[in-house]
């Protein structure tokens, strides 16, 4: 359960709740952790609890259990959104080593090295997104990256704009010692902006880029889409977006989901019909490159203790 509640989740609210019984984990979502002037839609909120799913599957494979998962279990309790049985199983190492990349994950806002990411490794990104039923695009024609760079602008221009949500990000941000939200040392100092990406800025951050500004950004964009944005595509893809993001740590490469874009209806629907050509409905773009040479570890985020997100140790 502390492996899965590694995840990510928007603003570090880690909106989930977990039942524990006797043969069974059910997870829920936590409607008073939502963050209604950023994720009006609530789709933040299931991709992040989509997130813990696919980790809370990683560890069970890395300790020995395959995870039989029930997606959305019942339709007259829309919060509930999966229960997962175990059986036992041997783990492979390629498992051992995905659980083994939680604890190192970071979602790391910082420049990126000139270096680009491998191809090989790209395409194996791509091959874990769509074994959750997701497809990962990489961006890489001139059009669709300035398509999307332009609707990650105008959502944060939008965004920023919003004094509910001026308000909202504020308090999300520049924790040191609390359990939840985005702390100073993960956050970077002012509005960052790598190359032509403009990444969400968490007011009070204090995180430093130590590259020199004439060295160009490798980082690569990639987004994460499904054939429709119901609420069983969207769980679906927050387990893409983690088994895409476990894959890249375990590559040795630095990794920040990017949800703004697609968080304003306006330039989620850019998003889709000029960089995605109107055939899927975009989830997230994920950032992916090499850390600068050099670069400090960041420290891990908090998290909430567990005796406040595992609410019944009873039969559930």
């Amino acid at each position: 359960m502390a492996l899965a509640c590694r995840a990510p989740s928007v603003h570090n609210t880690q909106p989930w709740r977990w039942r524990v019984g006797d043969h069974s984990v059910h997870l829920y979502a936590d409607p008073a952790r939502t963050v209604p002037a950023t994720d009006s839609t609530g789709a933040d909120l299931l991709l992040s609890c989509g997130a813990a799913l696919h980790h809370l599957r990683v560890a069970l494979a890395g300790l020995g259990w395959r995870a039989v998962v029930h997606r959305l279990p019942n339709p007259a309790e829309p919060e509930h959104l999966a229960a997962v049985e175990f059986v036992k199983h041997e783990p492979t190492a390629g498992e051992v080593a995905m659980a083994a990349a939680i604890p190192r994950r970071r979602t790391d806002r910082r420049r990126c090295s000139s270096w680009g990411a491998p191809q090989a490794v790209l395409s194996l990104l791509e091959d874990r997104a769509a074994e959750e039923g997701a497809l990962l695009r990489e961006i890489v024609g001139s059009r669709a990256r300035l398509e999307l760079v332009a609707a990650v602008e105008q959502a944060a221009a939008w965004q920023d704009a919003d004094p509910a949500y001026r308000w909202e990000v504020r308090s999300w941000s520049g924790r040191h010692a609390d359990s939840d939200g985005v702390p100073a040392a993960n956050a970077s100092a002012g509005a960052p902006r790598h190359g032509d990406v403009r990444l969400r800025e968490f007011p009070g951050g204090e995180l430093a880029d130590r590259s020199d500004e004439w060295e160009d950004d490798g980082a690569v964009l990639l987004v994460l889409g499904t054939s429709s944005d119901d609420r069983l595509s969207t769980l679906r893809a927050g387990e893409a977006m983690s088994a895409v993001l476990l894959e890249a740590t375990a590559a040795g490469l630095a990794s920040c989901p990017l949800s703004q874009p697609l968080e304003v209806a306006a330039t989620r629907e850019r998003v889709r019909d000029e960089v995605l050509d109107g055939l899927l409905s975009p989830q997230l773009v994920l950032r992916v490159g090499w850390a600068e040479l050099g670069a400090d570890p960041l420290p891990p985020t908090p998290r909430r203790p567990l005796d406040e997100v595992i609410e019944d140790r009873g039969t559930a």
